[in-house]
C-alpha cells in the first residue's frame, strides 16, 4: 500500500498551529486583559493622580492645623482672632477701608 503524505503533513502542522493559537490567546490577554499591561498602566496613572490629590489634601490639612493651633487658648493670637471674628460677623471699624474681592459665602449682611 502506498500512503499519501497529505494527512501526515496536516497532523504535523496541527500541533504547532494549536500552540500558536494558544500562545496568541495568552499574549492578547497579557496585554489587553483585565490584569494585562494596559490595565497596569491605567492603575499606575490612577495611583499617581490619587497621590497628587493626597498631597494637596495633606497640605491643606496642615494649614488648617496651624490655624487651629493659633486659636487654642494657650497660644491665642489676638490678630487672628480679630480677623476671624470680623470675617464671620461682617463688622469693621468706622475708620477702616474694606475692599471685598469676593462676597462672603452665606453672609447676606453688609459690613458696618
Amino acid at each position: 500500500m502506498i500512503r499519501s503524505s497529505e494527512p501526515l503533513r496536516l497532523r504535523q502542522a496541527l500541533i504547532p498551529f494549536v500552540c500558536i493559537v494558544v500562545l496568541g490567546y495568552f499574549a492578547y490577554h497579557a496585554v489587553y486583559g483585565r490584569h494585562g499591561f494596559i490595565s497596569y498602566l491605567d492603575i499606575q496613572n490612577r495611583i499617581d493622580m490619587l497621590e497628587h490629590q493626597l498631597a494637596e489634601v495633606e497640605g491643606k490639612r496642615e494649614q488648617l492645623d496651624r490655624q487651629v493651633a493659633l486659636l487654642r487658648p494657650e497660644s491665642l493670637d489676638p490678630d487672628l482672632l480679630d480677623e476671624r471674628a470680623r470675617a464671620a460677623l461682617g463688622y469693621a471699624n468706622p475708620n477702616e477701608v474694606v475692599i471685598f474681592l469676593d462676597p462672603p459665602a452665606g453672609s447676606p449682611r453688609a459690613p458696618r
